[in-house]
């Protein structure tokens, strides 16, 4: 019997939102394939989005968005859908980080979140 496994689609990680044409905004992936409920940071210089990156200097240190669908910005920028305010709650096990953040580093990207209204439980 063949095993089928099913990947993460677009919006898996939201548990809640008010509206979503309030939530959800249209923003430009600088770099990387992301997968959906990714954490984003915001670059400061160009005000892109790229994946959460604790240990960096260029705004992406800080969580602000986490990634509604699919984004493929290998080959240059490419546009995508975020969750860039709440009120909106989100399920913390369906969060997506790039690399391998320690958990004080993951507890204050929640921090973060919930800054801009994300709550995770």
């Amino acid at each position: 019997m063949t095993t089928l496994v099913e990947g993460k689609h677009a919006g898996h990680f939201l548990v809640w939102e008010a509206f979503r044409d309030y939530t959800r905004e249209t923003i430009t992936i600088a770099s990387g394939t992301l997968e959906p409920g990714t954490v984003l940071g915001k670059i400061t210089a160009s005000g892109k989005y790229a994946a959460f990156a604790p240990a960096a200097t260029n705004g992406t240190e800080t969580a602000v968005a986490v990634l509604w669908g699919r984004a493929d910005a290998s080959g240059g920028d490419a546009p995508a859908v975020a969750v860039v305010r709440g009120p909106a709650v989100v399920n913390r096990h369906d969060l997506v980080f790039a690399g391998t953040p320690s958990g004080p580093e993951i507890a204050a990207a929640h921090a973060d979140l919930l800054a801009v209204g994300i709550l995770v439980r």
